[in-house]
């Protein structure tokens, strides 16, 4: 019998009449790998996207990039980021790029206008273009670049036989171990893509891409782990939770939610509708162990609403979130009003899945 890997997650009504309903699927694991929750098929495979920033960028800090080059902790976040292009998160950019000895014109990320609107209304009244710095993932790149840069001061030769984001090229080769030893799944059977910014991006099942966001936020508990990259793994999670406007930027669900969650809460959106979370030891209670989340909106999530509201949803049932909290996140969901072009409310946007505990 053939598993249908996504169901229901999500209507939407006009009037009161059902128009839409978003699919999805959800897997919940703990840091030992066992499934506590989940809603569809927790294996459906599918790209991460931007959600695996963090683990693209944990090679380099594994290796010591951020004491060789003299990074911040908020240098760090905006390495795992798809920021929103403001002023703010391109002097970061630059920051790390004079540290580090490159050049804007050194990234193949590729151009578009940032994502925070009055920073891209301003730019357009002015006539500035956008240039590779703006890319949500400036950061990325920059960082890809600092460990190429890094591993050359070390004398390692060959490094620029290929472009930096060759699947083949030796950076993403480690980036492709590192993912593969965090996920737990063979690098044979990770399915291989081109993000829109032109690097490696991943698809393995839900539940080991939860997994991996588990041992993220407690890489000391369940399978050993190196000690190098342990210590990277707290590294991360801390720049990102006290960074969340260089991981995301302005009235975006992730910054929001790792502000609400004061380090206890991580938070990575990914394009075509997909998300992954992490929750530190403690969260859940006193005891509790650290939980990954990963989900993926089937259709992609074009208007970028569904994905959030189901966010909060997931935490709401897992009680997560408190009823301050839930107050909070409120203009994210998870249920939101459906308004038309004058700002009138005409119908309803609710979540329709209850999580399948399996413990």
């Amino acid at each position: 019998m053939k598993i249908i890997p996504y169901l229901p997650i999500y209507e939407l009504t006009r009037g009161v009449t059902v128009e839409s309903i978003h699919h999805g699927a959800i897997a919940v694991v703990d840091v030992a790998g066992r499934l506590i929750a989940s809603y569809g098929n927790p294996d459906a495979v599918t790209f991460l996207r931007s959600t695996a920033k963090p683990f693209q960028a944990l090679p380099f800090i594994t290796r010591g990039g951020q004491n060789a080059f003299g990074l911040t902790l908020r240098e760090v976040a905006i390495l795992c980021s798809s920021h929103s292009g403001t002023d703010e998160h391109v002097e970061v950019v630059r920051g790390i790029q004079t540290k580090v000895g490159i050049t804007e014109a050194d990234l193949i990320c590729g151009v578009h206008y940032p994502y925070h609107e009055p920073t891209a209304n301003a730019m357009r009244e002015r006539r500035e273009q956008p240039t590779s710095n703006r890319h949500n993932c400036s950061g990325k790149h920059t960082g890809m670049l600092a460990y190429l840069r890094m591993r050359e001061l070390a004398g390692e030769e060959g490094l620029h036989e290929l472009d930096y984001i060759d699947p083949q090229h030796p950076i993403q080769q480690e980036i492709l171990r590192t993912f593969s030893e965090m996920t737990r799944v063979e690098i044979g059977q990770i399915g291989l893509g081109t993000d829109g910014c032109s690097a490696p991006v991943f698809a393995v099942p839900l539940r080991n891409a939860a997994l991996a966001f588990a041992r993220l936020c407690d890489p000391e508990a369940g399978a050993v782990m190196p000690v190098e990259r342990a210590a990277a793994c707290h590294t991360i999670t801390t720049a990102m939770c006290t960074h969340p406007d260089m991981v995301a930027g302005p009235g975006r669900y992730d910054t929001h939610l790792m502000e609400m969650g004061q380090g206890q809460i991580l938070s990575k959106a990914g394009a075509e509708g997909y998300q992954g979370i992490g929750l530190m030891p403690g969260a859940l209670g006193p005891g509790s162990p650290a939980i990954g989340i990963a989900f993926k909106i089937a259709d992609g999530d074009a208007r970028g609403k569904v994905r959030p509201a189901v966010a909060t949803e997931i935490l709401r049932q897992l009680g997560v979130l408190s009823s301050a909290s839930l107050e909070t996140l409120a203009s994210f969901g998870p249920a939101f009003p459906v308004l038309n072009w004058r700002k009138i409310v005409v119908g309803q946007g609710y979540p329709v899945f209850e999580l399948e505990r399996l413990n």
